[in-house]
């Protein structure tokens, strides 16, 4: 029966290929958006960018603040 079935279905075959694609491409961008290592990087960044005077304080807490709150989006996921 299983010989039969893929006969039968052999002209959805190009779909099911297309679904098999654009699934791996879903997960490679979540993978992509819920890694920590560029939010973290960016923290480490804006830190610098605080110390060598090139943002003031008040630049650094809001933009410090929306970071935080997405690695813990990142780390809830």
């Amino acid at each position: 029966m299983g010989l039969l079935a893929q006969i039968l279905t052999l002209p959805l075959a190009p779909v099911r290929g297309t679904v098999w694609v654009l699934e791996r491409i879903v997960e490679t961008a979540e993978n992509e958006y819920y890694d920590p290592a560029p939010v973290e990087r960016e923290l480490a960044g804006l830190e610098s960018d605080l110390l060598a005077g090139r943002i003031d304080e008040e630049t650094f807490d809001r933009r410090e603040d929306e970071l935080l709150d997405r690695l813990d989006d990142i780390r809830a996921h």
